[in-house]
């Protein structure tokens, strides 16, 4: 198996594109943040230290997911025409579903916009929860679908 990501010689390289055709990519991406049933019972009053985390998070999710080029080393920049983050409270966990769908019209997919969105919305909930919970984790951050280009699922 060829990795696209490596040249003949085994350096690091941007995949070149240039001949792809330009379609509709679209990506949907989850995870979850597990906390402990009284941080979220905070976050349903209203009395966490930080404010309004989930929509800080979301917020937080989509500006990631445009900053993903200059995160991961051999993405490259797109230009991106939906980024949408939903954090759901989930009691069963306790904690948070967190969802995340990008869009453009490019020459590669939004796989990685997707992925950084929803790390980067647990991240933030994690930082804005911290303090009044030290046993939270983020789980189960995946791609969910995939449209566009060669594969669709």
């Amino acid at each position: 198996m060829s990795l696209s990501h490596l040249d003949d010689a085994g350096r690091a390289r941007m995949v070149d594109v240039s001949d792809k055709a330009v379609t509709a990519r679209v990506a949907k991406a989850q995870g979850k943040l597990v906390c402990a049933a009284e941080t979220l019972a905070l976050v349903l009053e209203g009395r966490t230290p930080k404010g309004a985390v989930i929509s800080t998070a979301e917020l937080a999710g989509i500006m990631a997911a445009k900053q993903t080029s200059n995160l991961i080393p051999l993405c490259h920049p797109l230009a991106l025409s939906k980024v949408a983050v939903v954090i759901a409270v989930n009691h069963d966990l306790p904690g948070f579903d967190i969802r995340a769908e990008v869009k453009t019209t490019s020459q590669t997919g939004v796989e990685m916009e997707a992925l950084t969105a929803v790390s980067v919305a647990g991240l933030t909930l994690y930082d804005m929860l911290k303090a009044v919970d030290k046993t939270m984790r983020l789980e189960g951050i995946e791609v969910t679908a995939k449209s566009g280009g060669k594969s669709d699922w």
